[in-house]
């Protein structure tokens, strides 16, 4: 088993998603380095909060640390694209959550920058490492389901339901033109892909803002949390509180999605259903720990997840034992796991099955014809 305490980190962001990578990284025995805050002064505090003994005052004080080796990047996506390119160019790895930059022209400098030989470069799709996300792709590969024809499914959310409700991803300066399809929505896409083996090609979208007008706290926000502040301004809303996304793949298979950032009761509804020729499977997070597996000939399955019962690519992505249900928190832990592994080993291996600049590349490329579908009415490829 690899030592991952001889492995340096540093994570840039201290919120919700920055500090599920800590957690992820302890786990591991990863050393963590310090962290970068959006501020000195914010950085110093959720340092001091989180128990890391070091706040680095900015990225440059960050790269100019030789004890790191892989950074973190969980800050607001309008800054992926100038942190990763300054991380890549210090010849750090790097692990960037999603979606990977603004938009394409950006991700396409990104992945050009990311072929250095030797260099890991990830980014953070974290959902593929559920153990049966894993599964289900050894199942395709290993062709029991048949021919893929039918893949639908939704990733739903109730955390920006109400017009109090706010965050720094609803506003395009920082967060993109796309909301609910950039952010969970490209989470599906990419999981579907990963289990199918196949990316859509075309596209045709119907995207919708139902609240047109929030109340924007004066002070920040954490992500998930809610509105503390008395003070708040009336703010125009002009990206996507919903999705409804129809999906053209290239071997002839059909899909649709639909996302959601407005649906009460819905704390992260992500699932999925593919139908093949011999077989279907069917999964959601929401209940992580169970696939249904449906035949036209025989009794229907559901498959707990058990290192004891899986493929070889599902197990290797489990860490518990049946019946110890693994969530979330995990996912990182499966998926980080095999990409400070590939540090170890000096670059991607064959069996990898994290998601790379190429695949983030192709998110941003899948949001372009998504808001071109939306505003001509019409089937666009990506």
């Amino acid at each position: 088993m690899t030592d991952f305490s001889q492995i340096g980190a540093a994570v840039i962001g201290t919120g919700f998603i920055g500090t599920v990578h800590i957690g992820a990284l302890r786990r591991l025995g990863v050393r963590i380095e310090g962290v970068l805050g959006s501020s000195a002064v914010r950085g110093a505090d959720r340092a001091a909060a989180l128990g890391v003994g070091n706040s680095y005052t900015s990225l440059e004080d960050l790269l100019a640390d030789p004890k790191v080796q892989v950074v973190h990047v969980t800050s607001p996506n309008q800054a992926h694209f100038p942190q990763v390119m300054q991380i890549l160019a210090a010849g750090r790895h790097v692990i960037c959550e999603k979606p990977l930059a603004m938009t394409a022209a950006q991700s396409v400098q990104m992945v050009s920058a990311a072929k250095a030989p030797g260099k890991v470069a990830s980014v953070c799709y974290n959902t593929r490492f559920y153990p049966l996300n894993q599964q289900a792709r050894g199942m395709v590969d290993a062709g029991e389901l048949g021919d893929i024809r039918l893949v639908t499914g939704t990733f739903l959310q109730d955390w920006l339901a109400k017009d109090t409700d706010w965050n720094w991803r609803l506003e395009p300066e920082e967060g993109g033109p796309l909301r609910s399809v950039s952010d969970i929505g490209t989470h599906w896409v990419d999981l579907t892909s990963f289990i199918t083996g196949m990316k859509p090609k075309t596209v045709m979208a119907d995207l919708s803002t139902f609240i047109k007008t929030r109340q924007k706290p004066a002070g920040p926000v954490e992500t998930f949390s809610k509105t503390t502040s008395g003070t708040t301004i009336p703010t125009p809303i002009r990206t996507d509180d919903a999705a409804l996304i129809l999906l053209r793949y290239p071997n002839g298979a059909k899909g649709v999605v639909t996302t959601s950032q407005v649906s009460p009761g819905r704390k992260g509804t992500l699932g999925w259903d593919i139908a093949g020729s011999k077989a279907s499977a069917a999964w959601g997070a929401e209940t992580p720990d169970n696939m249904w597996i449906g035949h036209r000939d025989g009794p229907n399955q559901i498959l707990l997840r058990d290192p004891g019962l899986m493929n070889a690519t599902g197990t290797a992505a489990a860490s518990l034992p049946g019946g110890h249900v693994e969530g979330f928190a995990d996912t990182f832990h499966a998926y980080f796991r095999q990409v400070y592994g590939d540090v170890a080993k000096g670059g991607r291996q064959a069996t990898s099955t994290w998601a790379t600049f190429d695949d983030g590349h192709y998110e941003m490329l899948f949001c372009d014809a998504v808001l071109k579908s939306a505003a001509t009415d019409a089937w666009v490829e990506v």
